[in-house]
């Protein structure tokens, strides 16, 4: 399936009917949503929630924290955005990934940690009321976007919330992301975030 063109979809019914829905987004980090905002921002209301309990170590996850709301203040948006930051409880993401520690990277310890982060982003949008709820994640080329999506409706169904359909890095969209950041001096970090992919990293 096409999910930007599921996208474009949406968008075009939400033109056609001139209202804005309400969009509780989870975000992975600034540079990653920058793009996102700025794009979505012309069509639904947005609020961003930041919870991402596998970034290792904790002065990581607080760095980009900051960053994830400097953006947010700095970027120019067509809309405002609101922010909510979730709770950082490295134990919830080491109870879903166990068993797949030793896994490479995309495989089942980041399906697992996907399903995590859009869960509670789920639960967070039905239990506020929020029209949809999706993530910034598939506009990553290292991520997954198929399975990301596939996750989403599965927990939209579970929760009886819509999930947006995404794959944020068509249209170029992950080139803008980069294009953003240096626009805006972001922090980009060099791993994308768990202790597994930092020993990855390091070993690259």
């Amino acid at each position: 399936m096409n999910y930007q063109l599921e996208l474009d979809k949406i968008i075009k019914d939400i033109e056609e009917n001139q209202k804005r829905p309400k969009l509780l987004i989870h975000s992975c980090c600034a540079p990653c949503s920058s793009y996102v905002l700025e794009y979505l921002s012309n069509y639904f209301e947005i609020t961003l929630y930041y919870y991402n309990p596998n970034i290792y170590p904790e002065n990581e996850y607080n760095t980009r924290v900051e960053e994830q709301k400097n953006i947010i203040d700095r970027i120019l948006l067509s809309s405002k955005v609101d922010f909510i930051q979730g709770e950082y409880n490295p134990q919830e993401y080491y109870d879903v990934i166990r068993g797949y520690e030793n896994d490479d990277e995309g495989g089942e310890r980041c399906f697992a940690c996907y399903k995590l982060r859009l869960t509670q982003a789920a639960k967070l949008a039905k239990e506020l009321q929020f029209d949809y709820f999706a993530t910034t994640l598939s506009i990553s080329p290292h991520k997954n976007a198929l399975k990301i999506n596939e996750i989403g409706e599965q927990i939209a169904i579970e929760y009886g919330i819509q999930h947006l359909p995404s794959d944020f890095k068509k249209k170029n969209g992950y080139k803008r992301s980069i294009e953003l950041s240096k626009l805006y001096s972001l922090y980009r970090q060099d791993y994308c975030g768990c202790i597994y992919s930092q020993i990855n990293k390091n070993k690259q």
